[in-house]
């Protein structure tokens, strides 16, 4: 399909149409819990880390267009259209049940819209805009993209390895990012926009280890809706670094990972699972800003295929934040609540996979959690999982796809987390021991 011709120079051809899907769907149930009902046994504030075995369903279609121009018969620029589309069941229900057409129930999203043009016309120049995951090396037993997530709307321009970054990422749904004008007697919510300037580098050895630095710089504008409210602006920054080395065992596909980050202002974001720097942690200072700040993090993560029987995966998180405000415990935040102005979080786990044969795959993880809010106690918990687990393209491989697996997973509260309720399970459970049991699936096909 000829899309663009100049004198019978430069072609474009849709050369290319690809679709790709990843998810993981199934059924569960609590055996020990309120009605059999299944809720997630992590701790709360920490979304799926410490293991996702029992994360809800969620699906996401992803069509793509690729192009590439032929330049005086020699191929030349890779152009991409990529759309992503998910599909999610809130509130603990299963995708297919009868109330998610409900409010709360199932939820679609458009994460991913967008252009990418790579090796313009042959050069080391690439660039791209739309809105889209810009993620990359993540913990995957627990969903935890660590150092470099920067899933939002923006633009970017590359050159060899160093590409610098411009997003936009907005909220209608809290203070302060989010205000009411008045205009021709109707009253809208309007953004107050924060914008997250991105320059990263990465340093390749020729052993094929990298070393990737990180720089962010954050700015939010100042706004008001009316002479009694008035937001300041306000400006972050960002710091860090992530070592990648691969590691030579009897099996290929082993590596090392290490990865620490700072930020400052209202760049400290990171929290529920998530590590946006720009979600902004905590309260603001008496003066509406968050000038004294922080979030400190470190990660270590590893894989080893130490032999065609097993492969050992492990991983660990130290999070420490804080906001604005001077209180340690609680502050008060734009809209008069009161929130948590500190909190910590350590989280360690291991998970091992047995290869019975190549296609029943015998997976174990063991994870430690610890959650403290402000000045109050530790919230820990234990869990493990088992999971027998049919591998049908019979690889023997940590990453092959999709999987059919019975998950059965206990949990173990300390006193602390099982009186005040830090989990979902128990709030609706007064138990010190979590279950679940369940069948699932996981897939990513591209």
């Amino acid at each position: 399909m000829v899309v663009h011709a100049v004198r019978g120079q430069v072609v474009i051809t849709n050369t290319r149409m690809s679709f790709g899907t990843t998810g993981r769907i199934g059924v569960g149930l609590s055996p020990t819990g309120e009605g059999n009902m299944w809720k997630p046994l992590n701790l709360t504030g920490q979304g799926s880390l410490a293991g996702r075995m029992e994360q809800n369903d969620y699906m996401d279609l992803l069509p793509a267009l690729h192009f590439t121009p032929m330049l005086n018969g020699k191929d030349s620029t890779n152009v991409t259209f990529q759309v992503r589309l998910g599909m999610y069941a809130a509130n603990g229900q299963f995708m297919g049940n009868t109330g998610t057409r409900t409010d709360g129930g199932l939820t679609f999203i458009l994460p991913e819209t967008y252009i990418e043009a790579r090796n313009i016309l042959g050069s080391r120049w690439s660039a791209w805009v739309g809105v889209r995951f810009r993620r990359y090396d993540d913990i995957h037993i627990c969903d935890y993209f660590y150092f470099d997530d920067h899933s939002a709307q923006g633009a970017g321009v590359s050159y060899k390895n160093t590409e610098l970054a411009m997003y936009m990422p907005a909220s209608t749904d809290s203070y302060p990012y989010n205000y009411k004008v008045t205009v021709a007697g109707a009253t809208n919510p309007v953004i107050r926009q924060r914008q997250v300037y991105v320059l990263e580098h990465s340093i390749i050895s020729n052993n094929g280890n990298t070393l990737k630095l990180l720089g962010e710089f954050h700015h939010v504008a100042a706004s008001s809706d009316s002479a009694s409210m008035h937001f300041k602006s306000d400006n972050g920054w960002v710091i860090g670094a992530k070592y990648n080395n691969a590691i030579k065992t009897r099996m290929p596909g082993s590596f090392n990972q290490f990865a620490v980050r700072y930020g400052k202002g209202i760049a400290n974001g990171g929290d529920n699972g998530t590590t946006y720097t720009w979600s902004t942690y905590g309260a603001p200072d008496e003066n509406g800003k968050y000038t004294n700040a922080y979030s400190f993090t470190t990660v270590e993560h590893f894989l080893l295929n130490l032999s065609r029987k097993i492969t050992l995966n492990g991983y660990g998180v130290f999070t420490q934040s804080k906001g604005g405000a001077s209180n340690d415990n609680k502050a008060t935040y734009f809209d008069g609540s009161e929130i948590y102005n500190r909190k910590t979080d350590f989280v360690v786990g291991m998970r091992s996979i047995f290869y019975a044969t190549n296609w029943l795959h015998l997976i174990n993880e063991l994870h430690y959690a610890v959650r403290k809010d402000g000045s109050n106690p530790d919230a820990a918990m234990w869990k493990f999982s088992f999971a027998p687990t049919i591998a049908p393209l019979g690889k023997r491989d940590p990453w092959c796809r999709p999987h059919i697996r019975l998950v059965m997973t206990l949990a173990r509260y300390n006193d602390y987390a099982a009186a005040n309720h830090y989990s979902p399970w128990l709030q609706i459970n007064n138990k010190r021991w979590g279950t679940y049991v369940g069948v699932k699936t996981e897939w990513w096909i591209f």
